[in-house]
């Protein structure tokens, strides 16, 4: 579902008269999030969530925590739900016999760079992670179930569209109110360009540590420059990757922007390949819509992977140095 433009502006007549379900959705919310958790492992648990339904770049902030963490020593494990899949979990992921349409897009990607669990019973998933080795959990998500405790909650941001009109759902973009949510977590991180940044700051109210970043192009020799693209992404935001894809030099054509998750159907497959080919132009999408391309297209569509780079990671160094991983 495309996200209402009046999420992202002052609330007006549409969110003032949602705003009694919003109300209502805050209060869900703080009654499950108020609940004891189901486990607590012996090993520590990283959560990585966002206020925001939608994307707001949890998914890069896992990787980099992955690689972040495997560099120095530790094992970490993945957990997570695994939107759109068909599989109940716990289960390892294993992306030589998975798909995604059993296990969600975005675990196929994560399994790239650590052991990747899907579980739609969290607490079941953090139970297997750990009995399979994991010396750190990476939750990915989750930060209002309330199953597994956490040692360190990180909120995720867009840093351009903020929180929104800072209402809940279905009058506003959250899953529970700014305020609320912030106290119960240990780091913030914005991600966008300088001048979104800025924004952000002045826009906002910020009680605990903040870190910024950037999405950058993985660098891989592909020579982007010049080069005629049409692009096309089922991401939360897809004009940031064509932002992105901008910045590398290539000629955007056409960018095409599918729904968050959008099953890349053989009918929308054969229609962006005849416009690429009448528009002389390579067809390029994500990692995450990579991984639910059918076999026989791969080789006829380019990847342009992104990753996370921090501004400054001091804080987050210090947050997880208190994890005595």
């Amino acid at each position: 579902m495309k996200a209402p433009a009046f999420w992202y502006r002052p609330p007006g007549l549409q969110a003032r008269a949602l705003q009694p379900l919003g109300a209502l959705y805050a209060a869900a919310t703080a009654r499950r999030v108020a609940r004891p958790p189901e486990i607590r492992p012996e090993i520590p648990v990283i959560c990585i969530g966002n206020l925001n339904a939608g994307g707001t770049g949890k998914t890069p902030t896992t990787i980099h925590l992955a690689e972040k963490l495997t560099r120095s020593g530790a094992q970490p494990h993945i957990v997570t739900r695994g939107y759109g899949g068909t599989l109940d979990g716990p289960v390892q992921v294993d992306p030589s016999a998975h798909t995604a349409d059993q296990t969600g897009d975005e675990p196929l990607l994560l399994a790239a760079f650590a052991p990747t669990w899907v579980a739609k019973d969290r607490a079941a998933g953090a139970r297997a992670a750990a009995a399979a080795g994991a010396t750190v959990l990476l939750l990915d998500d989750g930060f209002q179930n309330p199953a597994v405790a956490k040692d360190l909650s990180i909120i995720t941001v867009d840093a351009a569209k903020g929180f929104g009109n800072g209402l809940c759902l279905p009058a506003g973009p959250l899953r529970e109110p700014v305020e609320a949510g912030l106290r119960r977590a240990d780091l913030l991180l914005s991600i966008g360009s300088d001048p979104a940044q800025q924004a952000f700051s002045e826009s906002w109210t910020i009680p605990l540590p903040h870190l910024t970043a950037e999405l950058k192009p993985l660098l891989t020799g592909m020579p982007w420059q010049g080069l005629p693209v049409l692009a096309f992404a089922g991401i939360g935001h897809p004009e940031k990757f064509f932002a992105t894809l901008r910045q590398t030099g290539a000629n955007l054509i056409h960018g095409e922007p599918l729904a968050d998750h959008q099953a890349l159907t053989e009918p929308l497959m054969a229609r962006l390949l005849s416009d690429a080919k009448r528009l002389n132009a390579q067809l390029v999408t994500t990692e995450k819509d990579a991984v639910r391309l059918p076999d026989n297209l791969r080789a006829q569509v380019l990847t342009l992977p992104v990753r996370l780079a921090i501004k400054d990671p001091e804080p987050l160094d210090i947050a997880l140095k208190k994890l005595d991983l």
